[in-house]
């Protein structure tokens, strides 16, 4: 079993470390700094430290304000919050102008579990991938958090980067490399492509076992962290040498991740595929877990799929 730690505490560490280092760095939140991790920030920098209150509309306009005064700016509240209420502002304040704010949104996907529909951001990726200058990530575990986060600090420009509520496996370490723009070959394989993104490549990974485990088949695992520019050099190597794709996130299915790739194979590379995400439907309350699997985001549905591609080879 891996061992299990939430992704925005690892932001929330980082952002102080990073803030201890540059006096640049500034912070500005929407009345959920606890939640989202950065209020050890603002005890430490009270005065690079923000709380709009519960006015994200209003918090994205002063992040990018303080973007055009020189700052590097972490703007966090929940995924549906800051992607979903404050999407005109994200766009026109942002996006259209390049600032220099790092959207960093916490409580995304199914797994807010109880909080319900009207809090599981599951549109998040398909909006912000749309957007014209805003990059997308999505880390897979604590260690790429912190990387992902010290990577965006040194990258000008605006990103959007989305963590979730629920402790998740730590499938990389200290030492993992994280370079933005490129995916990472976990496992290789030559018989089928899992490629996960945020919590689902732990569960491209516990596929894979199984898959080798009781029928000898060889998946390779591809974490896709930077969703926004994707990684089009290793899909189209991977399509090319295993013959067939399965992607995993927990987002819709059917405007996210897997879009992307798909698209990126249907001019490139046809090969078939498989996406696995949720369904154009909304959530509901309940244990993460149990919506996880009621949804579709297992390890099992990932085999599955792998069978589908694999049989249409």
């Amino acid at each position: 079993m891996w061992e299990m730690a939430k992704q925005r505490d690892a932001y929330g560490e980082t952002l102080v470390e990073l803030g201890r280092e540059r006096d640049d760095i500034v912070a500005i939140g929407a009345d959920l700094c606890g939640s989202c991790r950065i209020k050890e920030f603002g005890k430490e920098f009270p005065e690079r430290f923000f709380n709009s209150g519960v006015a994200e509309q209003n918090m994205m306009g002063v992040a990018a304000g303080l973007a055009f005064q020189g700052k590097t700016v972490f703007a966090s509240t929940f995924a549906v919050f800051a992607t979903g209420r404050a999407y005109d502002q994200v766009r026109q304040s942002i996006a259209y102008t390049r600032a220099n704010v790092k959207i960093v949104a916490t409580h995304a996907g199914i797994t807010v579990g109880g909080d319900g529909a009207s809090h599981q951001m599951l549109e998040d990726i398909a909006l912000m991938r749309v957007l014209p200058n805003i990059r997308v990530v999505a880390p897979a575990d604590y260690y790429e958090t912190s990387k992902a986060t010290r990577t965006i600090a040194d990258m000008d420009g605006p990103f959007y980067m989305r963590l979730g509520r629920s402790s998740v496996p730590i499938i990389t370490d200290e030492d993992s490399l994280f370079e933005f723009g490129k995916a990472s070959i976990l496992k290789d394989g030559d018989d089928v492509t899992l490629i996960g993104t945020g919590i689902m490549v732990s569960r491209c990974l516990k596929a894979a076992k199984m898959l080798q485990k009781k029928e000898n088949i060889e998946a390779r695992v591809v974490n896709m962290s930077t969703i926004k520019p994707l990684d089009e050099k290793t899909i189209v190597k991977a399509a090319k040498e295993t013959g067939g794709v399965v992607t995993a996130e927990e987002q819709v299915v059917s405007q996210g991740m897997g879009s992307g790739i798909s698209q990126v194979l249907s001019e490139s590379y046809h090969v078939p595929m498989k996406r696995v995400g949720v369904p154009n439907v909304f959530g509901e309350s309940g244990n993460s877990e149990e919506l996880m699997e009621k949804y579709g985001l297992t390890a099992e549905a990932i085999v599955e799929s792998a069978h589908d591609v694999i049989a249409r080879k």
